[in-house]
């Protein structure tokens, strides 16, 4: 059985034993099931777009001519050297084209690409208990993974970065490491030239202009800061925030304060309070959520809830003024903290 554990995927494809004739890499991150796939192919043949060197399949195709795959990998290549046949998998079932490869020994290598397959699935159960393949799983990257990456793409850049930009930056990314390499190579190219990648870097290239202003709007408001408030409102104008955002944005934002605010009363410190808040709280906001929450009780997070609640009616009910309810809400909610 050659199952291989998601942290040691690297290693595994990097010291590949010619006795495997099949490699499966599979998993949610399609991103990262591509550039593994890639890499492999890369170092297995000089040249990727060498068609006598490398054939490309779909699964599918193989579905319905099972045959196939057993011919490609004992043909031999016209100018002799290695081959690779990369397969992409689809929604039909190929396993019988790859037992015979299994089964018999040939000198082609055969790369297969495929979604998240779940335990038990007939693809990755064969690749798992053959002892000529290897099942690759490619999992959405952790936090020290992005990081990593970050490091690396940027020195090759010539490039250094805050710390404080960093960790704006993998929260901004994941989930798909094709996406993930995308922005960092796109703030890599913004910043050629000036040695380091600074947090407005970040916030200007990567993070989500709209979004960040709403953070900013319910942060400050929330915190009681009126004059931050009222310059956040005007960036979420300037980005095309829509008032249903904002106010969307608050009454969450409001009920999740009150659940925090109930621990408080319960007698949980405040910064334990917001270190286990899920999802984690980034940690340019836990000032701001920390004065929110020394200033606001779970009652006055409810009738905030209900003040917002109406703004968000009164709204709909009159769109030509939903702007103007908006930025009367904010900064009542930010008064009244100020009067906390």
């Amino acid at each position: 059985m050659v199952a291989v554990r998601a942290g040691d995927a690297e290693t595994a494809l990097a010291r590949r034993d010619s006795k495997h004739a099949v490699v499966l890499i599979f998993g949610p991150d399609l991103g990262l099931v591509r550039e593994r796939a890639a890499g492999l192919v890369k170092r297995t043949v000089p040249d990727v777009s060498d068609p006598f060197a490398v054939v490309r399949l779909e699964g599918d195709e193989l579905a319905a001519d099972p045959r196939r795959l057993i011919d490609e990998t004992q043909t031999v290549g016209l100018f002799g050297g290695e081959r690779v046949v990369w397969v992409r998998a689809g929604g039909r079932n190929f396993v019988p084209a790859l037992e015979p490869v299994l089964a018999e020994a040939a000198g082609t290598l055969v790369v297969v690409e495929a979604g998240d397959l779940k335990k038990g699935a007939p693809l990755r159960s064969l690749c798992e208990n053959s002892p000529k393949a290897l099942a690759i799983p490619c999992y959405a990257d952790g936090d020290r993974d992005l990081a990593r990456l970050v490091d690396t793409m940027l020195s090759e850049a010539g490039l250094a970065i805050d710390r404080d930009a960093r960790e704006l930056l993998v929260s901004l990314i994941g989930g798909d490491r094709l996406a993930s390499r995308g922005e960092i190579a796109k703030l890599a190219l913004y910043a050629q030239g000036q040695g380091r990648v600074t947090l407005d870097d970040v916030r200007i290239i990567v993070g989500d202009a709209s979004a960040l202003a709403l953070d900013d709007v319910v942060d400050s408001a929330l915190a009681g800061q009126a004059v931050e408030a009222t310059a956040a409102l005007t960036k979420a104008w300037g980005a095309a925030t829509r008032p249903d955002a904002i106010l969307g944005a608050l009454l969450r934002a409001l009920t999740s304060l009150h659940q925090m605010a109930l621990q408080v009363q319960g007698g949980t410190p405040v910064d334990r309070v917001i270190d286990q808040a899920r999802p984690m709280v980034h940690f340019s906001r836990k000032p701001k959520l920390e004065r929110a929450l020394r200033n606001m009780s779970a009652d006055r997070c409810l009738r905030a809830m209900l003040l917002v609640d109406e703004a968000i009616l009164a709204g709909r009910r009159n769109a030509p003024l939903a702007e103007a309810i908006t930025e009367r809400v904010v900064l009542q909610l930010a008064a009244r903290r100020q009067a906390a």
